[in-house]
């Protein structure tokens, strides 16, 4: 067996399923869960009567660049959302089809990082897992940079020594941040692009909820945005991630693409002919019709405005968090131990949010993701609304 296994933690959602064992829920309360981040948004109906529309290509072997149309559309609507000449996306060279970002966050480690020279793979603290996992796997040693409240929970990249940015082989971004709804500023981004040019890392930036955000007139920042602007056009050593999942509340459709610097496309490319992720046709064809259509993607972000202003209307001033520039979740601090405020407002609400230590790493004695805990505000606006108040009253009580 791989021996680098050994060094996996647990699951977050699995370590949150043993913790709930300790209880019973009140059986006077129907469940709601806000601890897993699945959309539960309709999904548009035009997506499922393309994959019904397109139902016989399943007879045939898709590729792993898949159709030109989704990579056409991929490279328009990433050109649109970001500010981008429509010369500067080549479908070609630019843009790859995926099997949801996960898988892709994941093996993009695997392609990239040389064990041989006692790799860092740079990553959030509290982060997706996936990172720290796949860092593990490809041979290399995390290094965690803290998201702390008196930083706004944006990474404190000043932290980092010179001996830790000359190691580093791939920089994990998440922006906007799971699971804190932080934005990576743009100004920031260039000095993480100019940090790569100076000490030959990979940038991956994680943007699968760069479409959920409160303001309508500032969308985040992404990182090819910020390359370009620099004349960094080739956009060398940057990578995004984006996927359908939070954007079209198609999260089983498992759709998503990378795109960024040809060079290392071309390699990952290579990398996935063995591999061996293609997307099946029919969702490639329900893919280009999601990715060409805007109008559902902004009814879905009023929805989740919806939610946010109700459910910070009854919990402000009930527990103390920042009111996330995008996302969907909220990161309030918690009034005890995180595990045990989980714990027991299962036990006596029937509400289930995910403790913030699950999904961070303690170092020098501080977790940063302590007392915190992640609400993911997914379900419909009447069970976030009953949720929010549960809350309420079990932290009154």
């Amino acid at each position: 067996m791989n021996p680098n296994l050994e060094n996996l933690h647990t699951y977050p959602f699995a370590k949150l399923a043993k913790l709930k064992t300790k209880v019973s829920p009140a059986p006077d309360k129907s469940p709601i869960f806000l601890s897993l981040g699945e959309p539960k948004h309709p999904i548009p109906a035009f997506i499922t009567d393309s994959i019904v529309t397109h139902v016989g290509e399943l007879a045939k072997y898709p590729t792993i660049k898949g159709i030109p149309e989704l990579r056409v559309s991929i490279a328009a609507w990433l050109c649109n959302r970001f500010r981008l000449p429509s010369i500067q996306i080549d479908i070609e060279k630019n843009v790859l089809p995926v099997m949801g970002t996960r898988e892709a966050l994941f093996s993009i480690a695997q392609c990239t990082i040389d064990p041989a020279y006692k790799p860092l793979v740079i990553m959030p603290n509290p982060f997706y897992q996936i990172y720290e996992g796949a860092a593990f796997l490809a041979g290399a040693e995390p290094y965690y940079v803290d998201c702390p409240p008196e930083n706004d929970y944006q990474p404190d990249f000043n932290a980092i020594p010179e001996n830790v940015w000359s190691r580093c082989q791939l920089l994990y971004l998440c922006s906007p941040g799971n699971p804190t709804g932080a934005v990576v500023e743009t100004k920031t981004l260039k000095k993480l692009i100019h940090l790569a040019d100076r000490y030959d890392f990979i940038i991956a930036s994680d943007e699968c909820y760069s479409e959920i955000y409160l303001n309508e007139e500032t969308p985040p920042s992404g990182l090819l945005e910020a390359a370009y602007s620099l004349g960094n056009e080739k956009f060398r050593r940057c990578i995004v991630f984006n996927s359908l999942s939070k954007r079209s509340n198609a999260p089983g459709l498992r759709s998503g693409f990378v795109a960024g610097d040809s060079e290392l496309i071309e390699r990952y490319y290579q990398y996935r002919t063995y591999h061996g992720c293609a997307m099946p046709i029919p969702f490639q064809y329900a893919s280009v019709a999601a990715w060409n259509d805007e109008p559902h993607v902004l009814a879905n972000r009023n929805a989740y405005r919806e939610k946010f202003s109700a459910v910070i209307d009854i919990l402000r001033g009930v527990l103390d968090f920042k009111v996330p520039t995008a996302s969907f979740f909220l990161w309030p601090q918690t009034p005890i131990e995180d595990e045990k405020f989980a714990l027991e407002l299962f036990a006596t609400e029937n509400v289930t949010v995910l403790p913030g230590s699950y999904l961070s790493r303690e170092q020098k004695g501080v977790n940063p993701g302590q007392n915190h805990v992640r609400i993911a505000l997914v379900e419909p606006l009447k069970d976030c609304v009953e949720a929010a108040h549960r809350i309420k009253r079990f932290v009154q009580s």
